[in-house]
């Protein structure tokens, strides 16, 4: 049989008349057992008492149809003491005890979903920040205000200032953007004419004009909001925990009422345990803390995409992690062009741009960039194919052409090339045709600056073992690993090989995998945590990721983890803590030392208690607080 908990609605009210239904029945109940208490001191006990078990009727009644409506599915949760509790308390004319439940269920359900809003707080924040209308550029050279999800690949689009960019795109001008709802960063970004631009950035200057690479559902934002929906509809773990161990708190529970009961022959001790042993807020205090976590990574650029993700990631010890674009810069540049006898540098990088203009791949958008910076103007590919850890091929001008990986040895003319490229630890990327190799480029990609620190701060947040993985050759990967000071690197490995590794690593410790969610999907898929780096529309809408890095920083990463590890502990710190007390007050309660009215204020206490700790999640560790 299956526990299921019902204590709490599960989306949090939002509008204003939301929000105030939210509170009323806590406000009702509140004002029937404060009117009890002044009848009482008025001496009416008879009215006073009246009014206490009205508040528990009350309660009583919704309680009691919800019991009954899960235990038809025959699933069943704490709920179950929640009821016997008030029933037990009218049938032994404790009425203030029955009331003083009744707040508490009714604090309980309240506090839940107002922590529950609080905690999804950033989340729904990214859902409302979503762009829905677009300015694009008619055939007669009209402006016309047009639905985001209307907008098509190679639309002409205008930005005005303070509108969010509705769909990812390439800058017509330079531009001023605020991407700080993207990637957490605060600080505006300048981005020349010509670079790309993610959807979801608000316009912080002069309008600008665009062209649209992608329609709104393929696009950067959408992917975020897609995440960000998935966050917030998933169950964690630690909540389906806590709805089975009602499976064995319930049975435990009724023995121990009964035993007390049985000993004594004093119906009301029984009562008196029910009434500590209600802890569904209790319960609830876990996934608060979880959900807390994945709002606080969503306010560092890290979109998890559920609560199960974030607790893995909690527990993670092993960290695979890609080369380019992770531990180097991640913008490389071409540092030399080396064309084969009979062609020329500039028709080589042409022909590569060329292809390569739809690809997502950092090394893709190098060689576009360095092409507008010669002010070689490119074709417009077709039949663009990509196989992934190998290249991209498609046809330029009528013929085929390909980028990637040279299968053989290199001819003659390339060797010298070929031998600087290993002194400079640059990469090497080939160009060729039906006929063969036309070129080859050099690519300079330096190590981040801040790479060591990076690896030192996963370290530190528990990640006891850092391996490289990479398509590069074996000296340039061994440079970048010892420079920023990994346990491991392989190099050559191709998607599949990594896939393997993973696979191996994940035999031994919770691993974690970050790549560029495209080309590293079999290892991403294969890992406990896939983490895609970057946020652009394929890699944050990638289905085998866990999370995304909506910015190429891996130091989020050592935010998530950390923040990661921080909502568990405190998630299990409050289950702990908070079950422990309750259990030490059923004890006392069953020997007759905790009457039903005391021990309805002080599980009250408890239950506020644990709530409130486990929101401390939402602040998170000291080195994550901003």
């Amino acid at each position: 049989m299956e526990a299921e908990s019902e204590c709490v609605p599960e989306r949090p009210a939002r509008s204003e008349p939301g929000r105030r239904l939210l509170w009323a029945p806590l406000g009702g109940l509140t004002a029937l057992v404060l009117a009890g208490a002044a009848a009482r001191l008025a001496g009416r006990p008879g009215l006073g008492d009246a009014l206490w078990a009205a508040a528990t009727v009350a309660a009583l009644v919704p309680a009691a149809a919800s019991m009954l409506r899960e235990l038809w599915h025959r699933r069943y949760g704490v709920d179950v003491i929640a009821v016997l509790a008030l029933a037990g308390a009218l049938v032994v004319r404790e009425y203030l005890a029955g009331a003083v439940i009744a707040v508490m269920v009714a604090t309980g359900r309240t506090l839940e979903a107002y922590a529950q809003g609080r905690a999804t707080r950033d989340l729904r924040a990214l859902l409302a920040h979503a762009p829905r209308t677009a300015r694009r550029r008619a055939a007669d050279g009209t402006i016309e205000v047009v639905p985001a999800d209307q907008v098509a690949a190679g639309d002409q689009l205008l930005v005005g200032p303070g509108d969010v960019v509705p769909v990812d795109g390439q800058l017509d001008a330079a531009a001023t953007l605020d991407e700080s709802v993207v990637t957490g960063e605060s600080q505006l970004a300048q981005r020349p004419a010509g670079d790309r631009v993610g959807s979801g950035v608000v316009n912080a200057g002069a309008a600008f004009g665009m062209r649209a690479t992608a329609e709104a559902a393929n696009s950067t934002y959408a992917g975020i909001v897609r995440l960000a929906r998935e966050a917030t509809a998933h169950k964690a773990p630690t909540v389906r925990l806590a709805d089975r161990y009602a499976v064995a708190f319930v049975p435990f529970t009724l023995a121990l009422a009964g035993l007390g009961w049985l000993v004594s022959g004093d119906v009301v001790r029984a009562v008196a345990v029910l009434v500590v042993a209600t802890p569904c807020p209790l319960l609830l205090a876990t996934p608060i803390a979880i959900v807390s976590g994945l709002s606080r990574t969503a306010r560092h650029g890290v979109l998890v995409r559920n609560g199960g993700s974030l607790e893995l990631l909690g527990r993670a010890r092993t960290l695979l992690v890609d080369k380019t674009g992770t531990l180097t810069a991640g913008r490389p540049r071409v540092a030399e062009t080396v064309p084969a006898p009979g062609t020329t540098a500039d028709e080589v990088l042409r022909l590569a741009a060329s292809v390569e203009q739809l690809s997502p791949h950092v090394l893709g958008r190098a060689l576009v960039e360095g092409a507008r910076e010669r002010g070689i103007a490119l074709a417009e590919p077709g039949g663009v194919t990509e196989e992934p850890g190998r290249g991209v091929r498609g046809r330029v001008d009528g013929g085929e052409v390909w980028v990637g990986q040279l299968d053989g040895p290199p001819p003659e003319w390339a060797e010298p090339a070929r031998d600087r490229a290993e002194r400079a630890g640059h990469s090497l990327v080939w160009v060729g045709g039906t006929a063969g190799p036309l070129g080859v480029l050099l690519l300079a990609d330096p190590v981040r600056p801040d790479a060591s620190r990076t690896v030192g701060r996963l370290r530190a947040a528990g990640l006891r073992r850092i391996v490289m993985v990479t398509g590069d050759r074996p000296a340039t990967a061994g440079r970048v690993a010892r420079q920023v000071g990994v346990d491991d690197v392989v190099a050559h490995c191709a998607p599949a090989e990594k896939a393997e590794r993973v696979r191996a690593e994940v035999g031994r410790a919770v691993t974690v995998m970050v790549g560029d969610g495209v080309n590293d999907a079999p290892a991403l898929a294969t890992a406990h945590v896939g983490v895609a780096m970057g946020a652009t529309g394929a890699t944050a809408s990638a289905d085998v990721a866990d999370a995304v890095l909506t910015v190429d920083r891996l130091e989020r990463l050592a935010d998530a983890v950390e923040i990661a590890r921080y909502a568990r502990r405190i998630a299990v710190q409050s289950a702990t803590v908070g079950m422990g007390l309750a259990v030490l007050a059923m004890f006392v309660a069953a020997v007759g030392r905790l009457p039903p009215v005391a021990g309805a204020f002080l599980q009250e206490g408890i239950d506020v208690l644990v709530i409130l700790n486990a929101l401390r999640a939402l602040f998170g560790p000291a080195s994550t607080r901003r």
